[in-house]
C-alpha cells in the first residue's frame, strides 16, 4: 500500500520547523498554519516528539498548543514519536509525508524534536528548511555550533518582542554574511525573521518567505537536485531498516554468539559485524 501511495505522491511542499528546545517551534507552526490556511490550501502537520530511552513512551503533546486548529478540516496534525531515532525525525515520517501528499495536502510541516549538532535530517527531508532560535538561549556562536547556518533556508528568530531578539538578528545576518558562496543556494539569501506567534508578529513575512522559496527552487532547478536527495536518503535509510530487523532476527542465533566473543575480547566490533552480514546474506539466499 506505501509503494502505491508513493507513486500518487510528489506534489506537495514539505517544509521542515526546527531548532532548540524551547524557541517556541509549536506556536510558531501553529500561527503560521492559521496563515496559510487562510489562503486556502490544506495543510498537513507531523510534530515529531522525543521517547523516553527507557520506556519508549512519548507524552506527544503538540495536539495540545495546536489545538485551535482542531475545528479546521483543512488541517490534520500528526504525533510521531521519534522512537529511538536520531536526527530529530521518526522512522516512519517520510512514509507519513507520501500519505498527506497523496490525499491532497497542498504542504505538509514537519515539526522536530529539537536541532542539535547531529539532528539535521531534516535538511535532507524537506524542500525547505526553516530554523527557529530564540533570544537569550545560548551563546553568540549556538548557531555556528548547530549546523544550522548550513542547513537553513530561512532563519526565524521567534519571541522578537523581547529587547534581546534584535541583537539575536543582528548576529545571525552578521554569520550569514560570513558564510562561504559555495555553501548557499543559487539565487536564493537566506532571510532572518523576526517574529512573535503570540501578537502576530512576522508570521506573515514568514509565509511569503516559505512561498518565495518554493518559487526559487523551481526557478532554478534546485527542487529537482533536493528530490533527489531526498530520495537518496529515503533509499540509505530503507535499506537500514531492512538490515535492523534481519539483525534482530538473529538475536537469538548468530548474534549472541558474537556478543559473548565481543565481550570476552576474542574479535573485534568490526570484525563481528562483518561475520554477521555474512551471515544475514547467506540466510537471505538459502
Amino acid at each position: 500500500m506505501l509503494d502505491a501511495i508513493f507513486a500518487a505522491a510528489g506534489r506537495a511542499h514539505v517544509v521542515g520547523i526546527t531548532g532548540v528546545p524551547g524557541s517556541g517551534k509549536s506556536t510558531l507552526v501553529a500561527a503560521l498554519t492559521a496563515r496559510i490556511r487562510g489562503t486556502g490550501r490544506k495543510v498537513a502537520i507531523i510534530a515529531i516528539d522525543p521517547s523516553s530511552p527507557y520506556s519508549g513512551g512519548a507524552i506527544l503533546g503538540d495536539r495540545v498548543r495546536m489545538d485551535a486548529l482542531a475545528d479546521d478540516p483543512g488541517v490534520f496534525v500528526r504525533s510521531m514519536a521519534t522512537r529511538g531515532a536520531l536526527g530529530g525525525l521518526s522512522r516512519g515520517t517520510m512514509e507519513a509525508v507520501d500519505v498527506f501528499d497523496a490525499a491532497g495536502y497542498e504542504m505538509v510541516l514537519i515539526e522536530t524534536v529539537g536541532v542539535g549538532q547531529d539532528e539535521i535530517d531534516v535538511a535532507r527531508a524537506a524542500h525547505t528548511t526553516v530554523v527557529v532560535s530564540a533570544p537569550g538561549l545560548g551563546d553568540d556562536v549556538q548557531a555556528i555550533k548547530a549546523g544550522v547556518l548550513e542547513i537553513a533556508d530561512i532563519h526565524v528568530v521567534s519571541k522578537s518582542d523581547r529587547p534581546d531578539a534584535s541583537r539575536t538578528i543582528a548576529e545571525l545576518n552578521a554569520m550569514l554574511s560570513l558564510a562561504p558562496r559555495s555553501t548557499r543556494e543559487a539565487g536564493w539569501d537566506t532571510p532572518v525573521i523576526g517574529t512573535s506567534a503570540e501578537k502576530g508578529v512576522g508570521i506573515d513575512e514568514l509565509m511569503q518567505a516559505i512561498d518565495r522559496h518554493w518559487q526559487s527552487t523551481h526557478q532554478s532547478g534546485d527542487i529537482l537536485a533536493r528530490r533527489s536527495k531526498i530520495n537518496e536518503r529515503r533509499l540509505l535509510k530503507a535499506a537500514e531498516e531492512i538490515v535492523r530487523d534481519r539483525f534482530a532476527r538473529q538475536q537469538d542465533g548468530r548474534l549472541s554468539e558474537l556478543l559473548a566473543r565481543l565481550d570476552a575480547r576474542a574479535t573485534s566490533p568490526r570484525t563481528a559485524a562483518g561475520e554477521l552480514l555474512n551471515a544475514i546474506r547467506i540466510e537471505s539466499e538459502t
